[in-house]
């Protein structure tokens, strides 16, 4: 039961990160965001990837069957913007995405909240 409720906040939280991250491209960046993209040398189109990639892997998130697709697609994402920021020489960038990596691996061993659910 406890790993239901643990499963059900962090499934909570990441709909929220990956929703408000993946949204944030759609909208005029600011000139810190800007200057951060700039700097891991992300473009225009490849950040528009990178929120359609959060969208798309978050709203799989919510389903139990493709739960673990969604939960796999999102780590490698971080992963990805880690190496970036490791390519670029920002330790600290990286250094904070570790929590966040973290958050879809647990969910994929705690399992979908809902999964054995009979409605």
């Amino acid at each position: 039961m406890t790993a239901k409720i643990i499963s059900g906040i962090l499934l909570v939280l990441t709909v929220y990160f990956g929703l408000s991250h993946g949204a944030r491209v759609f909208q005029k960046p600011s000139a810190q965001y800007f200057e951060m993209m700039h700097t891991l040398e992300i473009t225009g189109p490849m950040r528009i990837a990178f929120g359609v990639v959060s969208i798309f892997s978050t709203l799989f998130i919510l389903f139990p069957k493709t739960f673990f697709l969604g939960n796999t697609l999102r780590a490698i994402l971080l992963v990805v913007m880690m190496a970036l920021a490791l390519k670029a020489g920002n330790y600290k960038f990286a250094l904070i995405e570790i929590p966040f990596i973290m958050m879809p691996l647990t969910l994929i061993y705690l399992g979908h909240p809902l999964k054995n659910l009979s409605l």
